[in-house]
């Protein structure tokens, strides 16, 4: 909307969005039509004097910021803006934020001295130096007219306190949540309703302080947050208030699950013990309240629970990584291979020696005999005339075998 091409003849909007410490805004007038944008530091008209600030919101924005924050807003009552600061003006700005801190710790000893009840947790110097705002947080009212005298004797300007409650405080200083996200109310949070204990009891919370608190030691805003999905979706349940009476016995109510839509139930005895929850649908309480006013009692409340089946979802296993020992049957192969593999088969192939030995024919085999169980290192034990002698031996037998293969092979072709 800063891009945005106003309509002919219409002419901007002269109101600013001005952002001073600590979130602190305001709308002043551009009367004298300075050629102005978002960021811009520009000096305003103080309570007395002048005041530096940066423009937050402009153009047609601040128009919806106006109607938003200040529907009253009353354009020609609207303090004005003096000028773009200068050099000057900015480095008396800066001067006036360092003071800040050590005014705060001087003022705050100043009212321990004075025994006032009140914490003062933030102080915020005019862009002039003439003016200091104290804020402070109190139970009560506070007698600080003392205070104040000291103070403009100590710091010789002049003094204004303002009472804040302990969620501006927070809004003021910032901080981390429980959540681990920045404050809402330092952020983006513009009011702040009040929150009771109820909003915790409609969402079914523990009802312990420490947690439910937030850094201002109020209930947390965000506990208001979901409050209202809470009280429509509560309108489907009967209230537990009421004995579910039983042949067994009396029943009371224990807590309610609002998205499993269940209502959990306990006989008299064991609800103390915490066992023997009993979860109960709502429509199945109704029923049994129904025949309680007929003067019915039911015999188990256990007959009444409905079993609730969850199917597990397809896409547990898609990859296949759903085991954490999915790789132990790799491992397990590779070990097996490395036992088969013996000492006295290393640097072998199994291969040739596999061939060697379907190579040689029956009768060969048959022949040698004993000589089967010989290993390779048995014949370097044998002398070499032996081996020699074997070797003439087995030749010769391989001759005799040949003719006499040819001998009968010519007697079969003259028959």
């Amino acid at each position: 909307m800063a891009n945005m091409s106003l309509p002919t003849g219409q002419s901007p909007y002269d109101i600013f969005e001005i952002r001073f410490k600590n979130s602190r805004k305001g709308f002043y007038r551009n009367t004298k039509k300075l050629p102005l944008v978002t960021g811009d530091v520009v000096v305003v008209e103080g309570a007395p004097g002048y005041d530096i600030g940066v423009i937050s919101v402009s153009g047609e924005l601040a128009r919806i910021q106006v109607k938003k924050k200040a529907p009253g807003f009353k354009p020609v009552e609207a303090k004005k803006i003096l000028r773009k600061a200068l050099q000057e003006d900015i480095d008396k700005w800066i001067e006036a934020r360092s003071l800040e801190k050590d005014v705060m710790f001087r003022a705050r000893t100043l009212a321990v001295n004075l025994g006032l009840q009140m914490k003062i947790s933030d102080v915020e110097y005019q862009g002039d130096l003439s003016k200091a705002t104290f804020y402070y947080t109190a139970e009560g009212r506070v007698d600080f007219r003392q205070l104040i005298k000291d103070m403009a004797e100590a710091f010789k300007i002049r003094i204004e306190m303002k009472q804040i409650g302990a969620r501006q405080e927070a809004s003021r200083l910032g901080g981390i949540g429980s959540c681990g996200r920045e404050l809402c109310c330092s952020t983006w949070l513009t009011d702040f309703r009040s929150v009771s204990t109820s909003a915790a009891r409609y969402q079914q919370l523990s009802l312990n302080p420490q947690k439910l608190a937030g850094q201002c030691g109020k209930l947390k805003c965000c506990l208001n947050y979901e409050l209202d999905m809470y009280m429509d979706a509560l309108k489907a349940f009967p209230k537990g208030d009421l004995r579910l009476r039983t042949e067994k016995g009396n029943a009371t109510h224990v807590k309610t699950d609002v998205f499993k839509k269940q209502m959990w139930y306990a006989y008299e005895g064991e609800a103390a013990m915490g066992s023997g929850l009993i979860p109960l649908a709502p429509e199945r309480v109704s029923e049994i309240k129904a025949l309680n006013k007929e003067g019915k009692k039911p015999a188990d409340l256990n007959d009444y629970v409905e079993e609730v089946f969850v199917q597990e979802p397809d896409y547990t296993n898609v990859v296949g990584q759903d085991s954490l020992n999915r790789f132990e049957h790799v491992f397990k192969k590779k070990r097996n291979k490395k036992r088969r593999k013996g000492p006295q088969n290393k640097g072998k192939n199994p291969q040739t020696s596999n061939s060697s030995q379907k190579k040689k024919p029956n009768h060969q085999q048959k022949q040698e005999g004993g000589s089967k169980n010989l290993g390779p290192n048995n014949k370097k034990d044998q002398p070499k005339s032996q081996v020699n002698d074997k070797k003439r031996s087995n030749n010769n037998r391989s001759r005799n075998n040949r003719n006499t293969n040819k001998k009968t092979n010519e007697a079969d072709k003259k028959a």
